[in-house]
């Protein structure tokens, strides 16, 4: 018996020593290339925090983020613009409808050709890309006495039935630029339009559409000049409306549009809301792990990601985590670590945060960044727990009954 109390005696020792040791020695500070602790990175969020007054009230994160903007255009408040009626008009693998009065042979359905070329029968092609159903009509209709098929203008009608998907080409600030493929449809639904329905819809093939199935736009992009390149020639858009739900412009795309959205070089927090150009969900990689294991489904995390609502923060994030209450005395100290990309630069980001102190801050917002696409979230247990474990590993707790 006094064996047992003496080997027990030494490992409370022991424990005694590491958790004086674990209260003395401390990781190495977080590094980073860019100058985050000051607020130089993407985020002003990112900075570390501070207690000094004269910054809170002259350095909020808004002001700082906004302070690195380059200009965008001066055209007015959102509303104030006047957003035309789009036409729609027509890309290659569109499928119409010819009716021509008293002809029932060349009168017939008809897909664009990927030339973009309307080919009927007996008379030379027309062009049909680009183009708005009214003037392909009129085209038609000057073909048909060309040929000499017609002494008289003849009755033509142009519809509609189905509009292809278009492949079209996103660059600049969205989160995934590259091709995207716009208006597709699933395959049991296509043979059903072509072949019942008449008066196709474009809402799917539209730039709006192009935006967010190219990842969505990153928060340092210019709305105001949103330009599409179609045949050497471009249009710019200003799309701002879009985040305050006024009326914006959105129109229609053909196959191989170009589409460029240039940075402003700083975080706007006003596009850190869900929109029809936002990224759909934010996917982030989670880990609340006491002990590294080789999955997640202790921690109530999945496997690979975890897909949050785009405008999460850090601070929601890690509630989301189950890194955040329990019992005070041994889940006060908790912190979690954020690790991220500056999107703009591609350097890597990493900051951490302590829980309870960002709980407690009235400025909190200043220090609690925005989630991005692919960043990944880890928890660390306070020093109570893992003193608490250790003990619990060298069988002082539970076997002998003694309690720390």
């Amino acid at each position: 018996m006094k064996n047992r109390l003496k080997s027990a005696s030494g490992r409370v020792a022991l424990v005694s020593l590491l958790a004086l040791a674990q209260g003395c020695a401390s990781l190495e500070p977080i590094g980073n290339r860019e100058n985050v602790k000051e607020g130089e990175s993407y985020q002003a969020q990112y900075r570390a925090t501070s207690d000094d007054e004269a910054e809170r009230r002259n350095r909020s994160s808004v002001l700082m983020n906004a302070q690195r903007c380059a200009p965008d255009q001066k055209l007015g408040p959102p509303g104030s613009r006047m957003v035309p009626a789009d036409i729609d008009i027509l890309s290659p693998g569109d499928l119409i409808e010819v009716s021509i009065s008293d002809d029932d042979e060349i009168s017939g359905k008809y897909e664009v050709s990927q030339d973009g070329m309307l080919r009927l029968m007996y008379v030379p092609p027309v062009s049909a890309k680009g183009r708005s159903v009214d003037s392909i009509e009129e085209s038609v209709r000057r073909a048909l006495i060309d040929e000499g098929l017609y002494n008289t203008v003849p009755l033509v009608s142009i519809r509609v039935m189905d509009f292809a998907p278009a492949r079209v080409f996103v660059a600049g600030a969205v989160f995934e630029p590259g091709s995207v493929t716009i208006g597709s449809v699933g395959a049991t639904s296509l043979d059903r339009l072509r072949q019942e329905t008449l008066g196709g819809r474009t809402s799917e093939r539209r730039l709006a559409r192009a935006l967010q199935s190219a990842g969505g736009v990153r928060p340092d992009a210019d709305l105001s000049r949103v330009t599409v390149w179609r045949g050497g020639h471009k249009k710019t858009y200003d799309m701002r409306p879009v985040v305050t739900g006024h009326a914006y412009p959105d129109p229609v795309l053909l196959e191989g549009d170009q589409i460029e959205i240039p940075s402003r070089h700083c975080f706007q927090e006003e596009l850190m809301a869900p929109s029809a150009v936002a990224p759909p969900g934010v996917k982030v990689f989670m880990s609340n792990l006491a002990v590294p294991a080789s999955s997640n489904a202790q921690a109530a995390i999945s496997k690979d990601t975890v897909e949050l609502r785009y405008g999460t923060r850090f601070l929601q994030a890690v509630f989301s985590l189950n890194c955040v209450g329990g019992a005070r005395l041994t889940n006060s100290n908790r912190s979690a670590v954020l690790f991220t990309r500056n999107p703009i630069t591609g350097q890597s980001i990493v900051i951490e945060r302590n829980l309870e102190e960002l709980l407690r801050r009235g400025d909190r917002d200043d220090f609690d960044p925005y989630l991005m696409p692919g960043d990944a979230l880890a928890c660390y247990d306070s020093s109570v727990i893992n003193i608490t474990d250790l003990a619990t590993k060298l069988g002082i707790i539970g076997a002998l009954g003694v309690i720390i």
